[in-house]
């Protein structure tokens, strides 16, 4: 048994345990391994408090983002509204506009018949009264033909105009 290699590294190996022992190697390797420990724990936190606020920030940019496109659609719903509103103004403003125009044209058309079956009237009560005129001198001499042709001129044109 003392010839055996293993029975020798048993032995050193105790040996070498009892000697780490008594300098207190354990104790200081069982220190350094919880401050390891509580390092990595620190910084387990750290990345769990650093998830926490990266969610927060994900959640915030999704609401302003949701916040940002509702109020894109209301704008662009306020812009469709309005634009329809004022292409219904303008559509009833250019109908007023026609309306107008054509009543005017109308009332000028209408003046200018008017005046037209005026015109035709004086020149027909004209003509009438020339050879109403041309007639009677001929036919008629002296004061009477004379009082009858001013008569019969103030009648003509009395019933004419």
């Amino acid at each position: 048994m003392f010839f055996d290699p293993e029975t020798w590294v048993a032995v050193a190996f105790v040996i070498l345990m009892v000697v780490f022992g008594y300098l207190g190697v354990f104790k200081s390797a069982l220190t350094a391994l919880d401050h390891r420990a509580e390092r990595i724990k620190a910084e387990l936190d750290d990345a769990t408090r650093l998830k926490q606020e990266a969610a927060k920030v994900l959640a915030d940019y999704k609401a302003r983002s949701a916040t940002a496109e509702r109020e894109a659609a209301d704008i662009i719903a306020n812009a469709k509204s309005e634009a329809e509103r004022i292409a219904t103004e303008a559509k009833a403003k250019m109908e007023d506009f026609v309306a107008r125009r054509t009543k005017t044209a109308e009332s000028k058309i209408a003046l200018a018949e008017a005046q037209a079956l005026a015109d035709v009237r004086a020149a027909a009560a004209e003509a009438a009264v020339q050879a109403a005129s041309t007639i009677l001198s001929q036919s008629v001499k002296g004061q009477v033909a004379d009082d009858l042709l001013a008569k019969g001129i103030n009648e003509v044109r009395q019933k004419l105009n």
